[in-house]
């Protein structure tokens, strides 16, 4: 097998399956392994450069409840930037203008208020992750040069000697393998393709883990973060248009004797940290709907190998408190776009100026948004 170095374009016409979803090309010039909001961003954005990317989502679907919520004025500017915001702002959602924290007495103590950023959007949006990638990936998919596969999970890379040159993948219709001239890990904390290149990983010790659910409710949900603290354990709750999305904290490692001890005990605990949610509380009706999330916080100590490239937790696992996680990855697939992308724009022909990396192809002129400073580990990522 013969790898090619140089990022290419294209309009290869999008082959189907016979159910009429698209299906993986033999051949991208971009691969990138995981539909969250590192992979999608980026394939958004280079889509629009005009270089083919192909996206493995291994789910059917966004539907997944632990999916982080927090889109912070970062990156509602980053959306304002990709011409989506308004769009956005369509999305059912709850604005958080400050946190506050409960004093000795119970009352609410604010310790952080948005309002005061200087910035043109000073709140945090509340918005289910589904929502978000739901319109990203629509917004990429007006691009010719855009695909993005379901049901494809990614299972090793391929390889010439020591380069990465492409992708298998199973999905429930067969096996298959793509080639890629680079390869895109957005595929989270557990990535197989960080494990297959055998990139070394640090990790730092976290004491807690976090039990995401959802409690509905009739009352108005507000517009504030107010965290609920006991000894050892403490409830968060996020407001969504008609429940609460719940994350419940507690020590590393007892999610098993939590599910010992059943649901009467878990609905125990919550009205002892939240006694106003008394009613809310009693409709959480089995352990099943309580999802474990284990809280990891590590970090690669290169994020490239030839022909490959970590972006998201693939390459920084993070904490999800403060919604730290979801947060830096817009920002930084920003970054790395200009360094992927930049081949391509050498190899014009002309030095016609075309649109900025990121710039939607219609509406209002943007700057480009991924001007920014490249790490020597990323530009060795490139082709």
């Amino acid at each position: 097998m013969t790898a090619t170095h140089a990022l290419t374009t294209g309009s290869t016409p999008e082959p189907r399956t016979t159910d009429g979803r698209p299906a993986p090309p033999s051949r991208s010039t971009c691969a990138i392994v995981g539909g969250g909001p590192a992979g999608l961003v980026l394939g958004l954005l280079l889509a629009r450069a005009g270089i083919e990317v192909t996206v493995f989502e291994k789910h059917a679907d966004f539907l997944r409840d632990f999916r982080g919520d927090t889109v912070h004025p970062s990156t509602l500017q980053t959306l304002d930037d990709l011409g989506l915001l308004d769009r956005f702002l369509t999305l059912p959602h709850t604005r958080v203008d400050h946190i506050a924290l409960p004093d000795s007495a119970g009352r609410r103590v604010p310790v952080v208020d948005f309002s005061r950023l200087p910035v043109a959007h000073p709140y945090v949006a509340m918005v289910p992750q589904w929502d978000l990638l739901d319109l990203v990936a629509g917004a990429a998919s007006a691009e010719p040069t855009f695909t993005l596969v379901r049901e494809h999970e990614v299972t090793g890379v391929v390889r010439d000697g020591d380069r990465v040159t492409g992708v298998t993948w199973t999905s429930p219709r067969g096996t298959g393998t793509l080639a890629a001239d680079l390869v895109v890990a957005c595929d989270g904390r557990w990535s197989v393709v960080r494990r297959a290149v055998g990139l070394p990983c640090r990790g730092f010790p976290v004491p807690f883990d976090v039990w995401w659910f959802r409690l509905p409710t009739d009352g108005a949900v507000g517009g504030s973060l107010v965290p609920r603290v006991a000894a050892g354990r403490a409830l968060v709750t996020i407001p969504r248009e008609g429940y609460l999305q719940c994350a419940y904290l507690a020590p590393k490692g007892r999610d098993s004797a939590l599910r010992a001890a059943g649901i009467e005990a878990f609905r125990a605990d919550l009205r002892t940290l939240a006694p106003e949610l008394g009613g809310e509380v009693a409709r959480l009706v089995s352990m099943d709907d309580v999802k474990h999330l284990d809280v990891r916080l590590e970090r690669l100590r290169r994020w490239s190998a030839p022909g490959v490239l970590c972006l998201g937790d693939a390459a920084h696992a993070m904490s999800p408190v403060g919604g730290v996680g979801p947060v830096p990855r817009p920002r930084r697939v920003r970054a790395r776009t200009d360094v992927v992308a930049r081949p391509r724009h050498r190899a014009r022909t002309t030095h016609r100026a075309g649109p900025a990396v990121g710039a939607p192809r219609t509406g209002r002129a943007r700057a480009s948004c991924v001007r920014m400073p490249a790490n020597r580990g990323v530009r060795n990522a490139q082709l």
